[in-house]
């Protein structure tokens, strides 16, 4: 029997509450398509503990670990993944049976893409739409903008070294993007809802919002690992001598941008204003 082409890669730490709506998404999809691979990453709690071996003993594919946070728990799931592609979906999230299907029509016809990802609804203590846009890699490396739940090669995966376990958790997903683009793989964009995105008042990354310490540790990780390609310094540095150099134009460009957009572009048409400041 051939083994599915997606892998959906879920760890579960103390998320038992929620876990079971990630799985009652799965059962809107064609089951042809994928297998799912549960990982418990050492939950304290005694329900989530409880439910997963209840899943375990119906059949779910459950890998049992101490905790190791979640780079490490999803690099587990990928190990033991039996698809040619890696679905990781968060335990509080859910997908849309429209992710497999789509993401397997653009690997059929790009053989250069090794990402598709797409837009979110948010759910929870939050409503509206998650839209990345199309993918551009000067905008990746001034922040992370592509969610963890999109739909990787493994072997890609296997060929960046897997998730980094970096000390601070929270960006793992943002520096397998980096090392995918850096590699110059092609990252595709579906303008669609694909899957729906749990805002909740306590999660790790509301967390790492408030934490200055943190933040700041993940920053300084990431510019010793990406020297001499990720700068905030520089871009700060950019700005400011821009707007010493020409403050009206660039206070009028950023107005004209930000509060009238169509006027701004045309304006641009008619070659009215600088597109960009690149002869500066």
């Amino acid at each position: 029997m051939n083994a599915p082409p997606i892998s959906i890669v879920i760890p579960c730490f103390n998320q038992g509450n929620y876990i079971n709506e990630a799985l009652d998404s799965l059962e809107r999809c064609d089951k042809s398509l994928f297998e799912t691979i549960i990982i418990n990453d050492g939950s304290t709690d005694s329900y989530t503990n409880k439910l997963l071996q209840e899943l375990s003993d119906q059949g779910f594919f459950v890998i049992f670990q101490e905790n190791m946070g979640l780079a490490k728990a999803r690099n587990n799931g990928v190990k033991s993944a039996k698809g040619k592609y890696i679905l990781p979906l968060d335990s509080d999230n859910k997908i849309r049976p429209e992710y497999l299907t789509r993401s397997l029509e653009v690997f059929d016809k790009k053989s250069d893409v090794a990402v598709v990802y797409g837009n979110a609804a948010y759910f929870g203590d939050k409503s509206g739409l998650l839209k990345p846009g199309e993918f551009n890699l000067q905008r990746l490396m001034l922040r992370n903008y592509i969610d963890a739940c999109a739909v990787i090669k493994k072997s890609v995966i296997e060929e960046m070294g897997y998730y980094d376990t970096m000390r601070f958790m929270g960006l793992e997903d943002w520096d397998m993007w980096l090392r995918i683009a850096f590699s110059n793989y092609g990252f595709h964009y579906i303008d669609q809802v694909l899957f729906d995105y749990r805002v909740a008042e306590k999660s790790m990354i509301k967390e790492l919002t408030f934490d200055i310490e943190k933040r700041n540790g993940i920053e300084e990780y990431f510019l010793n690992k990406y020297a001499g390609k990720l700068s905030p310094d520089a871009i700060i540095d950019d700005t400011i001598n821009r707007i010493k150099k020409h403050p009206f134009r660039f206070v009028r460009k950023i107005f004209l941008k930000k509060y009238f957009p169509s006027y701004y572009k045309r304006l641009i048409a008619q070659n009215k204003i600088y597109r960009s400041e690149f002869y500066d």
